[in-house]
């Protein structure tokens, strides 16, 4: 896998293993963009992820590997930020960074991906959340503040699913991802996980492709053996859907290059 820009270090405090560990890895899986893109500190939910007192220190830690293994693998420094109003922060979103992932975690401050609270769905109207999820996500894209959706339809991880067309539920929120000329991450960690399925589904992948919305990929690694696992499935999944492209950025800026 070429391009692989989602993945996680210990200061998030669920990851395991050595920064160094998932480089070594990336460059045995022969990929040649490799992204650290950790959560993002804010003032919320704040056991997992860094501290706002650890960014330098996550920055100097990626920057110090991309230029140990410069010759071997161009390694992107980013962030993955909680698209959550009023807990966002300038020092997040104005960062020297190659490129931030926005992703959603939370319906109405409700972490519906932690285990930890995996008992509230009983309590949920599933076609609602499903609905205020992806309402979430369609203001995260109309915020202009991020370059890559971070994994669409993480609401199914957990395998509870809408009784409605999840194509319909999300249609608003990907005419605003084209609009915004957001990139979708073709996300494995699903693979991983109780739905057993790559992000975004299949019924999404074909809006996504029948709107030309341009995708990257994705391992969302929290341990080193982690990275690349499920490549082979989803760089399949792109060329199912007519992708021969994925994105990689440097500076917020992004380039298209063959898979």
């Amino acid at each position: 896998m070429i391009v692989d820009l989602h993945n996680h270090t210990t200061l998030c405090n669920h990851a395991e293993g050595e920064s160094e560990e998932y480089v070594k890895k990336a460059i045995q899986n022969g990929t040649k963009y490799f992204g650290f893109s950790d959560h993002a500190p804010m003032d919320y939910d704040q056991k997992h992820r860094m501290q706002f007192s650890q960014m330098d220190k996550y920055e100097n830690s990626i920057l110090t590997l991309k230029e140990k293994y410069k010759n071997d693998i161009d390694i992107l420094l980013a962030y993955e930020v909680d698209f959550l109003e009023g807990f966002m922060d300038e020092k997040i979103l104005k960062a020297d960074v190659d490129y931030l992932i926005g992703s959603v975690h939370f319906v109405n401050k409700w972490g519906f991906d932690n285990p930890e609270f995996i008992g509230d769905y009983e309590h949920k109207d599933i076609d609602k959340i499903w609905q205020e999820y992806f309402y979430a996500i369609e203001s995260m894209a109309k915020s202009g503040l991020f370059d890559i959706v971070g994994h669409l339809d993480l609401i199914k991880v957990f395998n509870f699913l809408p009784k409605k067309d999840v194509r319909l539920i999300a249609k608003n929120a990907l005419k605003a991802i084209k609009k915004a000329d957001l990139v979708v991450e073709l996300n494995m960690s699903g693979y991983r996980k109780p739905v057993k399925e790559a992000y975004p589904s299949n019924q999404l992948m074909e809006v996504i492709s029948d709107l030309d919305i341009p995708i990257t990929f994705s391992s969302d690694a929290h341990k080193p053996e982690q990275v690349g696992l499920f490549s082979k499935q989803i760089t399949s999944l792109a060329s199912e859907f007519g992708y021969n492209k994925c994105a990689t950025f440097k500076n917020r800026d992004r380039e298209m290059i063959n898979f």
